[in-house]
């Protein structure tokens, strides 16, 4: 039987075009610069000088390398540090939220991305941009030839007349062949809202990511995961997919238990971050402290936390990578 319920009619929406947008991110060097620069070796980070040893490491032994970041990495023009660490083969994996589609999408595309949700949300034009909605095509066609969601993407951009695609990180993760798993919730991307949006498509192509992300992750012994400002998506999936590994690891007479873990995002925890927040404060309910930070890495791992904007922490990694 169908629903009871009255469902939106998506047919009254109206979208206009993003050449009528204001953006809050346009492709100027302050903004996005077109090339990398060395932090101050002095201003390196212990915690990053000690990851970036780990991945040298785990370059060298074949063992996952996983990239786990929020939409607003992209928004911190820290992209040509992150396209030349998977040049380099220090991610192996890289795993997003629908937002970073978006965001690299538009980049891609017209070299602007970002609208104000403040202005936009009033009128009801939030998000109705007739261009991003192409990607809910790219990913319906994708799914039906059985690729993931970042796959699609990926290949789109790298493919087609995207004047910006130099900025793209998924364009050029797909030349490399590195994996980009997106991990959507429906209702929480503005292409979403669009008429040409298919749950079926989305589901169907993100959970084919995160079996991608699952089988990456039962390489994760010796290797490293990061997780650059995400506060829900990447230690949820992260958690689960651990899980799923490690059961199955356990009946073939292996272990996933030593590996490092890294979170960077600019809550203010203790220095040291081995044992969780109390119960009832609200630093508990931060999940990358007590399953990244703690939980996952309480028998073999190590893990590390650096506060910091992504703006200093992408390059300082980039920096202390620097000749391995």
């Amino acid at each position: 039987m169908p629903t009871r319920h009255r469902l939106f009619d998506l047919t009254r929406l109206k979208l206009q075009p993003l050449a009528e947008r204001t953006h809050d991110l346009d492709f100027v060097p302050a903004s996005c610069p077109a090339r990398t620069a060395p932090a101050p070796t002095a201003s390196v980070r212990p915690a990053l000088s000690t990851v970036a040893a780990r991945l040298a490491a785990a370059r060298k032994s074949g063992a996952a390398r996983v990239l786990m970041m929020g939409a607003h990495v992209l928004r911190s023009g820290v992209q040509p540090y992150l396209l030349d660490l998977l040049r380099r083969g220090f991610v192996s994996l890289v795993a997003v939220n629908g937002a970073c589609v978006i965001h690299d999408f538009e980049l891609a595309l017209i070299g602007a991305t970002t609208e104000s949700v403040a202005r936009y949300i009033k009128d009801g034009e939030f998000g109705l941009w007739t261009e991003t909605g192409r990607i809910n095509d790219i990913v319906a066609a994708g799914d039906a030839e059985g690729l993931g969601l970042g796959e699609a993407v990926g290949r789109e951009i790298a493919r087609g007349a995207y004047p910006h695609k130099d900025l793209s990180l998924l364009a050029r993760a797909w030349e490399l062949g590195i994996p980009v798993t997106v991990h959507v919730g429906i209702g929480q991307d503005i292409i979403h809202q669009h008429p040409n949006f298919s749950g079926a498509a989305f589901g169907s192509a993100s959970h084919r990511d995160f079996l991608i992300y699952a089988a990456e992750v039962e390489g994760l012994e010796g290797g490293v995961v990061m997780n650059l400002g995400s506060a829900v998506m990447a230690p949820e999936v992260y958690l689960k997919a651990l899980a799923m590994a490690r059961n199955v690891a356990a009946r073939e007479g292996r272990e996933i238990r030593r590996f490092t873990t890294l979170v960077c995002d600019l809550h203010d925890l203790p220095e040291d971050t081995r044992a969780e927040a109390p119960k009832g404060s609200a630093a508990y309910y931060f999940r990358p402290w007590k399953t990244m930070l703690v939980r996952t890495v309480a028998d073999g791992g190590e893990s590390f936390y650096c506060r910091a904007r992504h703006d200093e922490s992408v390059p300082e990694l980039w920096t202390a990578l620097q000749g391995m």
